[in-house]
């Protein structure tokens, strides 16, 4: 079986049930497939980065394997905007985020509730030097573990999801973005729109910031904010301390 999400954003959980850990989420016009279910809840594969988790069966509209292939093999066009609407065939609207998918709009028979949109649109490969400009849009975004908006981000969200809306396909856990890309041996060979990671004592990464020009990284935080980049690591220019621990630097692009 397969899906596509019909509303704004939804929860992707670790375990079946509300009380769970929040992994990620899942925003408007994101497909997937069904690796199971049960009668409340369904545990998905998401098409654009693979990743599993739980999502709540009333809260996505079942597609046809023929449709997920289609899209999944279509281009992937975006809400380009911090927030745009959504239209109804009765002229409601729906609110929905930065790098939700509206891909699908356009297709009749995977769009079944005759959604339009009038926004701006994300779509296509751009230049490197648009990836930190990207990262502007999610500035004071509040820190939220498994979120993948302005309303609330984690840090690996942020970059996966501003490398998305310039074309780019990254992984959703800084683990595992870490292993993508070339790496980097030394701070000065990094360009802006570069991802730098860093990691805790037992030497696994746990964070990831967006390298910026002059020493500067935008990452998340408490909240996705820009700080100090040095070669011990992230330093807080609020706190005036290192608040993590350099591992390695990758050019992804």
């Amino acid at each position: 079986m397969f899906g596509i999400c019909n509303l704004a954003i939804v929860p992707l959980r670790l375990e079946p049930n509300d009380r769970s850990e929040l992994t990620s989420q899942v925003l408007f016009g994101e497909h997937f497939k069904i690796l199971e279910q049960s009668q409340k809840w369904s545990r998905i594969e998401m098409a654009f980065d693979g990743y599993t988790g739980w999502i709540d069966n009333k809260q996505f509209q079942i597609i046809s394997e023929g449709a997920f292939n289609k899209l999944t093999a279509g281009p992937i066009v975006l809400n380009g905007d911090l927030i745009e609407y959504i239209t109804t065939p009765n002229n409601s609207l729906m609110p929905i985020p930065l790098g939700a998918s509206v891909s699908f709009l356009d297709h009749a028979d995977v769009n079944l509730e005759k959604f339009s949109f009038e926004g701006l649109r994300a779509t296509g490969v751009t230049s490197k030097q648009n990836i930190v400009q990207t990262a502007f849009l999610y500035l004071n975004a509040p820190y939220l573990w498994g979120g993948k908006t302005p309303f609330g981000i984690d840090c690996s969200g942020m970059a996966q999801m501003v490398y998305k809306l310039n074309g780019y396909a990254i992984q959703r856990d800084a683990s595992q973005q870490a292993l993508q890309g070339e790496a980097l041996s030394f701070i000065e060979e990094s360009e802006p729109g570069d991802l730098a990671f860093f990691d805790n004592e037992e030497g696994r990464i746990i964070h990831v910031g967006i390298i910026m020009e002059d020493n500067h990284i935008i990452h998340g935080h408490g909240k996705v904010r820009i700080d100090r980049l040095d070669h011990l690591g992230i330093y807080n220019i609020d706190t005036k301390r290192h608040t993590h621990k350099l591992r390695v630097i990758k050019k992804i692009i």
